[in-house]
């Protein structure tokens, strides 16, 4: 895969990195480590560095006890390597149960829980060789209501909402990988404000049992990077499935370009870039063509709250239904709306949904991958707005997998990111496609990222 992430970071952040070990990608960590290149002590020390020296005004973790992260990567120093990420640090979402750490789901209602297992996403990386280095900041049960984070390129703007202390981890090269999770846009987006490589995988793609909380029909788990081939590596050893299985096509793709119903909410800077990258990827031989869809996807989303709320509460248990007083004011007003959902509209917005996934899957006969913008535009210099996943929810609610590549700047030299969708179930093939994307824009524009203009 054509690696320009940190390039692409290091273009437009603001910040001088220390040349630690924590500059390094996972993939290049993990050959390091097991070519006896350096130590994973030795990484795991310069990431707990960087966070001292950094997190104090980014805010990314919300726990991290540095001497348990150099046990767990001293263990993994002394032992034959267990898989893929052996001796590579992880940052691990903190609404994902951890049973070594406190998991607090982003509210003061869980202060100091400790779950007594991990879940099985957490469990699969440990099975992997990862050492888990802390819990990354989330808001309040992932709902769209603003933390503390701060986007590391720039701590005037936002760095995205629920996924948000992942993604300014990655971003801030204090940890190379994190997973996050999406109801509506809490992976891509924040991904694509921080300049990084993001994946939401299809419903299922990623093992989501054991996470509480979660939204059923809903809640997809996700990853971020700062390199595609770092994506891969994370979802090979998540899935079983080799790395080397995700190789970019000899062919040039169908390419659709969805601006869906939405459009009029997409910065001038995300217009310029979708137009920018047709043109690119056309010279570069692909197939790219407007695609249409219909009235019934706009239709399908205004009923998504009924399904979300309608879970969401009962996702929920009896100790947050007794302390609504004590939550941010969005979950409780959703918590209220899903009281009043009744069984046939969830219902009836399942079966829709599931009808228009159903037309989703005859649009992509004639493409292979949509892209479309990953986030309305920059990163806003809005800290406390309530934004929600534009470009993402129609996405996440279809189960379409969906990469964010970091591949171009605005006008300010923020990322603007833009977002390659797969039919749903073809994962590996999207993550492929995308990087098929990334190589074709490399070489007609010489350098990434583009600058997308005003």
């Amino acid at each position: 895969m054509t690696d320009t992430g940190a390039d692409a970071l290091q273009s437009v952040g603001p910040n001088q990195l220390n040349g630690g070990l924590n500059t390094l990608g996972a993939a290049a960590a993990a050959a390091k480590i097991a070519a006896g290149e350096i130590t994973s002590e030795a990484l795991v020390g310069d990431c707990l560095a960087r966070i001292d020296a950094r997190d104090g005004d980014i805010h990314a973790w919300a726990f991290v006890d540095p001497e348990l992260a150099l046990a767990g990567a001293r263990a993994r120093d002394g032992e034959e390597p267990l898989g893929p990420l052996h001796g590579v640090p992880v940052g691990i979402k903190d609404v994902i149960d951890t049973k070594d750490m406190p998991t607090e789901y982003g509210s003061p209602l869980y202060k100091g829980n400790r779950p007594d297992q991990d879940t099985a996403t957490v469990a699969a990386l440990r099975d992997a060789g990862a050492v888990i280095l802390g819990k990354t900041v989330t808001t309040e049960f992932a709902c769209p209501f603003p933390s503390v984070t701060r986007n590391p390129l720039d701590l005037q703007r936002t760095p995205g909402v629920s996924s948000s202390g992942s993604a300014a981890a990655v971003a801030d090269f204090m940890v190379p990988l994190a997973n996050g999770t999406q109801t509506g846009g809490s992976v891509i987006r924040p991904a694509s404000l921080c300049g990084l490589y993001g994946f939401k995988g299809s419903l299922d793609g990623l093992d989501r049992t054991g996470i509480r909380h979660l939204k059923p029909s809903i809640d997809t788990l996700g990853l971020m990077a700062r390199h595609l081939e770092d994506i891969i590596l994370m979802r090979a050893a998540l899935t079983g499935e080799e790395a080397s299985g995700v190789t970019i096509p000899a062919d040039a793709p169908r390419i659709g370009i969805a601006r869906t119903h939405v459009w009029p909410e997409a910065e001038p800077e995300s217009v310029a870039m979708i137009e920018r990258a047709g043109g690119l990827l056309a010279r570069a031989g692909a197939s790219v063509e407007d695609v249409e869809l219909g009235g019934e996807f706009p239709a399908v989303m205004e009923r998504f709250p009924y399904i979300t709320s309608y879970e969401s509460v009962r996702s929920a248990d009896d100790f947050i239904a007794d302390h609504l007083d004590q939550i941010n004011s969005w979950s409780r007003q959703g918590h209220e709306f899903g009281q009043k959902v009744t069984i046939e509209e969830y219902e009836g917005a399942k079966a829709a949904a599931e009808q228009a996934r159903a037309l989703l899957a005859g649009v992509f006969d004639d493409y292979d991958i949509f892209i479309t913008p990953s986030a309305k535009g920059e990163a806003p210099q809005d800290l406390t707005a309530i934004e929600g996943g534009a470009f993402n929810s129609l996405w996440t609610l279809l189960y379409a997998p969906c990469v964010t590549l970091p591949a171009f700047t605005g006008p300010n030299g923020m990322p603007v990111g833009l977002q390659v969708v797969g039919p749903q179930g073809q994962d590996a093939r999207t993550i492929a496609n995308a990087g098929w994307v990334e190589r074709a824009l490399l070489e007609q524009a010489g350098a990434l990222p583009i600058g997308a203009g005003a």
